[in-house]
Formats: structure tokens, C-alpha cells, sequence
């Protein structure tokens, strides 16, 4: 997997997780766009992202390594490097 790949299936999870309509999720879901403070995720749904992240590409994410991940660049950069692309 590729990092255009997996940027995208992360997108693609985020925009089904957190119910943004498809047509504005190229703009919404940015590198630099916060889950809570630009898409309206609250704890519950960030909860439910690392699962589906960790059941789409069969890797296991702590809460340490949650912790300080607040944007989608920052989730999309530890799922490749848990995947060892760089």
C-alpha cells in the first residue's frame, strides 16, 4: 500500500465515520483538519476511528499513541508509519 492509498481509506473512514458528505470531504478532511475542532468528532467517534483503523490495516494503535493525534495528516502519518511506509 502506497501513501496515496492509504491516505485516501483513511479519508474515506473518516468521511463514513463521522458523516461527511461525500462531495466536501476533499476539502474538508485536510492534513491540517482537526477531528474534534474541524469535523465535529467527539470522543465516542474518534474511539471509533482507531478501531476501524486498526481493522483496515491490521495494526494495533494505543491510547499513547492516540493521545496526541488531533489532526488527519497526524493519523494518516502514524498508520504509515505503523505500516512502514515512509
Amino acid at each position: 500500500m502506497d501513501k496515496k492509498s492509504i491516505t485516501q481509506e483513511v479519508r474515506d473512514i473518516v468521511r463514513i465515520k463521522l458523516d461527511i458528505p461525500d462531495i466536501f470531504a476533499e476539502q474538508e478532511i485536510t492534513p491540517e483538519a482537526n477531528f474534534t475542532n474541524d469535523l465535529g468528532a467527539d470522543s465516542l467517534d474518534t474511539a471509533e476511528l482507531v478501531m476501524e483503523f486498526e481493522k483496515t490495516f491490521n495494526i494495533a494503535i494505543s491510547d499513547n499513541e492516540w493521545e496526541n493525534i488531533t489532526t488527519f495528516g497526524e493519523a494518516v502519518a502514524l498508520i504509515e508509519k505503523k505500516l512502514g511506509v515512509w
